[in-house]
């Protein structure tokens, strides 16, 4: 028997593959469909602390290898979700992970004020890189400073688990990693989308009606790999490996390079059950090789002696 289990500051996750925030609804949606529970854990759909409409259609495009998404962070707002989602989740047996995003650190305060009073969420997942809002997400995730402080405000706040979700949209994610480590963080994701868009050449317009969205799927694989490897060489808390993940190969690519766990996010579009199939390919492929513990996998890549150009900035 394969061990997949593992643990964020003492919060128990039953194998090591998640779903992404904004993939999965809030995780009650997609009980008719997929057997959440043999999922390690849900992450939500962001809550603000109040209802958010999001941004105008069209907001969502397909892109060679992936899609662009421009959804501006709708969501049904953190009361109602106490109200409506948390009960039905609070009955499956399932470690869930509240994502917050908010347009200011008092908003991000008052969202976790609410979860925590309320009960039922085990973790939390802090959005400050999200690249489809003017108001806030990015403009935090970006500001290295403001990360560190709006991870300060929150450690204050709770002894759940902390986690923060950081944008690849900056030169060195390490630094990042490293301040909100340094104020109390107990793990990272890593990453969230990339800035990206498309045009329609007939109308010489862009296809999204914010012009830019976020860019995620396969294509970003490659550079989700490098900002995993990256984050996990320079600091000692758990990085949760997300981009272009849709195959328990992928995901051991991600162990690899430094990831404790993984999230499964565009994936879910295609098949709501990908998750559940990386987990279990996870597994059987330990059993093929010998290996009794997903977790022996992890940080174990054979560089050959080769010199990444990111040693520079570790």
């Amino acid at each position: 028997m394969v061990r997949t289990e593992f643990h964020i500051a003492g919060v128990h996750f039953k194998n090591r593959v998640l779903a992404a925030s904004g993939t999965f609804g809030y995780g009650d949606e997609c009980t008719d469909l997929v057997d959440v529970q043999r999922l390690g854990g849900i992450v939500t759909k962001s809550l603000s602390l109040k209802p958010r409409d999001g941004n105008p259609p069209p907001r969502i495009v397909e892109t060679s290898g992936g899609m662009l998404n421009s959804i501006g962070l709708a969501n049904i707002g953190v009361h109602r979700f106490i109200a409506e989602k948390l009960p039905r989740l609070r009955a499956l047996d399932i470690t869930v992970v509240a994502n917050i995003a908010a347009s200011s650190v008092d908003e991000y305060c008052a969202v976790l004020d609410l979860l925590e009073e309320a009960g039922g969420a085990h973790a939390y997942e802090i959005n400050v890189s999200c690249p489809n809002v003017k108001e806030g997400g990015l403009n935090f995730g970006t500001d290295c400073a403001m990360t560190a402080g709006i991870t300060r405000r929150l450690r204050a706040r709770t002894r759940k688990p902390l986690i923060l979700k950081l944008t690849p949209n900056v030169a060195q994610i390490s630094t990042f990693a490293r301040a909100v480590q340094d104020e109390g963080a107990d793990a990272v994701s890593v990453i969230n989308t990339l800035i990206g868009m498309a045009i329609d050449i007939r109308t010489r317009k862009p296809l999204l009606s914010t012009v830019t969205g976020g860019l995620s799927g396969p294509a970003i694989k490659p550079v989700a790999l490098a900002k995993v490897y990256e984050t996990a060489r320079s600091v000692h808390i758990p990085v949760i490996g997300i981009g272009g993940i849709s195959t328990p190969s992928d995901a051991i690519e991600f162990f690899l390079a430094g990831a404790t766990a993984v999230q499964v996010g565009t994936a879910n579009f295609i098949d709501p059950a990908a998750g559940v199939h990386v987990a279990e390919g996870i597994a059987t492929w330990c059993t093929t090789q010998g290996i009794d513990d997903v977790g022996k996998l992890v940080g174990t890549l054979d560089t050959q002696g080769g010199v990444s150009v990111l040693e520079s900035w570790l």
